[in-house]
């Protein structure tokens, strides 16, 4: 358990620190450079519910159907739904050739020729939820692996780990909050889908409305509704404002709900009192509320399948696929003496949310107290229902909508039923400590209380919000930013924002940095610079101004080229900048607070692009007039040797404000230290200098004794784990008798006797070993 926690944790680390917004086309899915072809390839397609997983795998088949991804003479595509019953056991080649496809003849020499080609076989597994499973998957030991029957599990355990079909590619589709587990390095490309932007969610609205009467007033509609347009980022919630904004226009009425609670009650509404009369109204009413609790009862195991024979009668089977909440498939057959086996599953995640929080709000067996166990900001202690993630929101939202008729009808609860209800839910968020909450689960708190739409509630969360607001690698929607945006402005206090590896959009950091009450803010340099960029084109000033202001970059660590590339475009900006600054004002310079402030530079490239990043970055070093640490450590080691040495000692006499300077470990050599030691006394404020692992013999520890004296700010220098001997130390010794300013000489190597360095010690205490 806790391995997985700490594979787990990597995933999380590494997805951050690597991941960067670059768009790719369909064809560019399966290219994995630097990659064996003779080796399974693992693809895991990532998207939150509703994202179009599903849709995408389907066009990918519908592209290689005609012609596309030729390099595959077999896909295969499964939906997970079908084939994950924990029941169910398949050979390889009942799964391929039974279940998907039932060849009318030849299927064994069919198959021998996918088990001959592997190359030549693409397998899609849609919507795995086992990815994520606590259990883990098990190891993969059939003693035939083809013909051997397992489950589901075993079956992929084996794939991956390559004892079956090595050489396939295997695409997934998967939750981002899907764990892999110990399958982590097994994964070659991730991908991840990140929804509508503003223009797309605008095409896709124009075309759901093309031929209705309605197309220019829908549009309109629902972007005055900037909290569900927000939404309209998810193509599946997209299609339901879409929905239900045509209804409300067939109805003539001039406004869309304010709320996704308030959204989907409208929903069903539609779906359901619009056809029903008032024999079946008592009829509907029940199987909703059975229904409800078979999307619980499933929502719980992280399922939304079932069997056909589960379902408690047949007029909620019925019921449920009259109006859509569920859609009939079938389970695959091992033989054809077997009875096919149907099934239904939810049309649709949000559905089966709504549903749930329905379930929770009118099981009788629930106090009200125990209501809010169920909402994902409790404490750390507890489990939150991620897998039903919009179940708090629409559960809180419920509490609140006790004067809805529609909602009355469908609950049968009275007035003050509703009202302890909400007086629970109110005294439990009172009582929060809102200030202890970790920052994914202060964005849940703050978009369930948006679904409440109650003015204390919305004004006590704003009240006890910490002035230093940190969403760190939390994911922030559309919606998420509209929520924080609205609470924010409810707020009299002054915040900082941290939206570092955020995955926030442009429109989402432009509205956040425009708000008066945030003062400064943390945010992908990259984003930051387009943002800036963006406002030059549309000459927005004002803004471009006040956002640079409230930009802070201090402590920055650049990992990969393109942070080099991104901080190149800041000071490239700046330079914009003072050219818009001296036209509209006359002054002759303009600093940006972020590149004037800049006190700590860390820089972690590698070995692979160290020396090429560093002699990038010495070029625009100059442009930071307050840099005062400068550490080239990395754990990976730069290695930037005598080259890289060289160059960053050319920008030494620029470098005014640097107090420390960590080159250790980077391969530095005698002829690095000798052109270091030339530069060196020019960095007039140095303190601290580490030159600690590196490759310096006796000739370059002599040509920093000789510069020593001329260094007057130094006081510590580290030159341990080199190769000096006996004479380079004794040459370095000499030169401390000169230097009265250095507190503390670091000298342990292990090609100097141990005799010698004692005896050095004994004659000056600052030598430390």
């Amino acid at each position: 358990k806790n391995s997985a926690k700490a594979i787990e944790k990597e995933l999380v680390t590494c997805s951050l620190q690597e991941k960067e917004k670059t768009a790719i086309n369909r064809s560019q899915i399966f290219q994995i450079p630097q990659r064996k072809d003779l080796e399974t390839k693992v693809i895991v397609l990532l998207g939150k519910a509703g994202m179009g997983k599903s849709i995408l795998v389907q066009k990918i088949c519908q592209d290689w159907s005609n012609g596309d991804f030729s390099q595959f003479e077999f896909v295969f595509w499964f939906d997970c739904k079908q084939i994950s019953l924990p029941e169910k056991r398949y050979s390889l080649k009942e799964l391929l050739l039974e279940f998907f496809v039932k060849p009318r003849e030849g299927s064994n020499e069919i198959f021998e020729y996918i088990l001959q080609n592997p190359a030549k076989v693409l397998l899609i597994f849609d919507g795995f939820k086992g990815l994520h499973d606590h259990e883990n998957f098990p190891r993969y030991s059939a003693s035939q692996p083809e013909k051997d029957l397992c489950s589901i599990k075993e079956l992929l355990s084996g794939l991956i780990q390559k004892k079956i079909l090595n050489g396939c590619t295997l695409l997934f589709t998967a939750r981002p909050k899907d764990k892999l587990y110990q399958y982590v390095s097994k994964v070659d490309k991730t991908i991840e889908i990140v929804g509508f932007s503003p223009q797309q969610r605008e095409l896709y609205i124009t075309r759901y409305f093309e031929e209705s009467p309605y197309c220019d007033s829908a549009l309109k509609l629902i972007k005055e509704c900037e909290y569900l347009f927000s939404h309209c980022y998810s193509p599946v919630m997209c299609r339901f404002v879409c929905f239900l904004c045509e209804a409300v226009l067939q109805m003539g009425e001039k406004s869309l709900p304010s709320t996704l609670t308030e959204v989907f009650l409208k929903f069903f509404q539609q779906k359901i009192m619009l056809m029903q009369t008032d024999v079946t109204a008592t009829q509907n009413q029940e199987s909703l509320a059975t229904l409800a609790r078979i999307a619980w009862c499933l929502g719980e195991k992280h399922q939304s399948a079932m069997k056909s024979d589960l379902i408690p009668s047949k007029e909620v089977k019925e019921f449920a696929l009259k109006y859509g909440f569920f859609l009939p498939f079938a389970f695959p057959r091992h033989s054809d003496s077997e009875e096919e086996e149907f099934g239904s599953t939810f049309s649709d995640f949000v559905i089966q949310n709504f549903l749930c929080a329905l379930h929770l709000l009118l099981a009788e067996e629930l106090k009200d107290k125990n209501l809010t166990k169920y909402l994902s900001f409790l404490s750390k202690k507890k489990k939150p229902y991620n897998w039903l993630d919009l179940m708090p929101r629409f559960l809180v939202g419920l509490m609140f909508l006790q004067n809805d008729p529609y909602f009355c009808s469908l609950s049968n609860e009275d007035a003050k039923q509703s009202t302890k209800k909400q007086k629970t839910l109110l005294k439990y968020i009172r009582r929060l400590q809102i200030h202890t909450l970790c920052p994914e689960r202060l964005l849940e708190l703050l978009c369930c209380v948006y679904e409440t739409q109650n003015n204390y509630l919305l004004q006590h969360v704003a009240l006890r919000l910490e002035p230093d607001l940190s969403f760190l690698g939390i994911v922030l929607t559309p919606p998420d930013v509209h929520v924080l945006l609205s609470i924010l402005k409810r707020s009299r206090k002054e915040f900082s924002l941290d939206l570092q590896n955020s995955s926030i959009d442009m429109e989402g950091l432009q509205a956040l940095v425009s708000l008066r009450n945030v003062t400064s803010f943390r945010a992908p340099l990259s984003d930051t610079v387009r943002l800036w960029k963006s406002l030059e084109q549309t000459k927005d000033y004002e803004l471009l101004k006040a956002s640079t202001e409230k930009f802070v970059l201090d402590p920055f660590k650049a990992k990969t080229m393109k942070d080099i590339s991104d901080l190149s475009d800041l000071v490239e900006m700046q330079e914009k900048m003072t050219n818009c600054v001296q036209e509209a004002s006359g002054r002759t310079s303009y600093e940006i607070p972020a590149i004037r402030n800049l006190r700590k530079l860390e820089f972690a490239l590698g070995p692979a692009c160290g020396l090429q990043g560093l002699q990038k970055l010495v070029k625009i070093l100059a442009a930071f007039p307050s840099l005062q640490h400068l550490d080239l450590d990395a754990l990976s080691e730069n290695g930037i040797g005598d080259e890289g040495a060289k160059s960053l000692s050319e920008v030494f006499p620029t470098l005014t404000s640097l107090e420390t300077l960590n080159l250790s470990q980077n391969k530095i050599t005698d002829l690095g230290a000798e052109n270091l030691a030339a530069a060196l006394p020019s960095l007039s404020s140095l303190k601290t200098l580490s030159l600690y692992n590196n490759n310096i013999c006796d000739f370059g520890a002599e040509n920093l004794a000789k510069v020593l004296p001329a260094m007057t700010s130094l006081r510590v220098l580290d030159v341990q784990y080199n190769k000096i001997t006996g004479v380079g130390a004794q040459k370095l010794t000499d030169s401390l008798r000169k230097c009265p300013h250095i507190k503390n000489l670091v000298m342990w190597n292990p090609t100097i006797p141990y005799g010698v360095l004692e005896h050095l010690q004994q004659l000056d205490s600052r030598i430390s070993v």
